[in-house]
């Protein structure tokens, strides 16, 4: 290359650099726009979670955990995009939002790291609510059944055929003893339904909350670290101007 051609070829370079720069600061300020739009929209959503709030309430405070949980990735994306570029082309009111955003980042991850006790204790709690709920509920059956199952070890012969007959049955033949020893055989095995149908309740019950809890917490520390690590990694954000 001459020298008279690379001197055309230099500042040819040097705007098309500059025309790439001012592009890419076009662009910078799109996706953090986008970023204030994404945490605005995250607001609006946990405001929907806690009102109205229903604290102490085991049920309400697993579900909203576990809503904040699976809704985060929206702050996330939003904070990485907002802290795109550092301070280059900033307008003059972004450098307190900046802090304050920076800061924000250190306070969710210990509001995310303190929901996990939150959330194990909740799964323990929940999970004792819904065993003693089945528990209740089979034992009321079987409580019905065994009366029934009292009624009919006492019946008469002329209650028997009077009690199928209101139901539109007869005896067919049969005796009454023989309808007698019949029906307190089929109670005896809905007895035994009951027990098999709330055992196996409690361990899909429990198996659901299991998964969730588990889930949902592991989501929370990973949402904690990466919090903390925007924040560790902001520090500029933080002692800028």
């Amino acid at each position: 290359m001459t020298k008279s051609s690379s001197d055309k070829f230099i500042p040819a370079l040097v705007q098309e650099l500059q025309e790439f720069a001012f592009s890419q600061t076009g662009s910078t300020r799109i996706l953090r726009m986008l970023g204030y739009g994404l945490l605005l929209l995250a607001l609006f959503d946990v405001i929907e979670m806690l009102v109205p709030p229903n604290f102490m309430n085991p049920a309400w405070e697993f579900q909203t955990f576990g809503s904040l949980v699976e809704r985060v990735p929206v702050p996330l994306i939003g904070f990485a995009l907002i802290f795109y570029g550092e301070m280059h082309s900033r307008n003059k009111w972004e450098f307190f939002s900046l802090k304050l955003f920076s800061w924000l980042t250190l306070l969710l991850a210990v509001i995310f790291l303190l929901l996990v006790p939150l959330g194990i204790g909740n799964t323990v709690r929940l999970n004792k609510q819904s065993a003693a709920q089945i528990t209740n509920v089979s034992k009321q059956q079987i409580s019905q059944a065994e009366q029934v199952e009292q009624q009919l070890s006492q019946a008469t012969p002329e209650q028997i055929n009077n009690f199928l007959r209101g139901q539109g049955r007869s005896l067919d033949g049969r005796s009454p003893q023989e309808v007698k020893s019949q029906i307190l055989s089929e109670v005896t095995k809905a007895k035994s339904q009951i027990k098999n149908q709330a055992k196996a309740t409690e361990s899909s019950q429990r198996l659901s909350l299991l998964k969730n809890s588990v889930k949902w917490n592991l989501g929370a520390l990973v949402s904690a670290a990466l919090f903390f690590s925007f924040w560790k990694a902001t520090q500029w954000a933080r002692i800028g101007r």
